[in-house]
């Protein structure tokens, strides 16, 4: 299993008239976490994309549990619970301190330039092998 948990806050432009973030914005926080993880693991989004693979997304899905508000501190945690393949799975949990905010989970396909998916990179499933041991 690999994590990541990324910090963030919550932006003016982000909340809408009732001053409640707008939902849209939480897919951009998954973003900013999925980015982090791949960086963490020492696989950056752009290394996949410089050596010809993309990752698009298939599914994304969020469950809204408490709202966040302009100038809230928050902490995106970012899963991936199963050793990527074709495709991959990675689910997100957005908090506020101690309480939880918003689950959310994004299903990825690692297609080639043409977009036809294949299997990721060597290098990318080498840097992921400890964590899945």
């Amino acid at each position: 299993m690999i994590e990541a948990k990324t910090d963030i806050i919550v932006r003016y432009a982000e909340t809408d008239k009732m001053g409640v973030v707008y939902h849209s914005n939480y897919f951009t926080w998954f973003e900013i976490g999925r980015v982090r993880l791949l960086d963490d693991i020492g696989h950056s989004y752009l290394k996949l994309e410089n050596s010809g693979f993309r990752l698009p997304v298939l599914e994304a899905t969020a469950k809204f549990i408490r709202p966040a508000f302009f100038d809230d501190r928050l902490v995106i945690h970012t899963t991936i619970r199963e050793k990527p393949k074709v495709r991959m799975q990675i689910e997100y949990e957005i908090w506020r301190e101690e309480t939880i905010l918003c689950t959310g989970v994004t299903r990825h396909a690692f297609v080639n330039e043409q977009g036809i998916p294949t299997r990721p990179p060597p290098l990318f499933i080498e840097q992921m092998g400890p964590y899945f041991r």
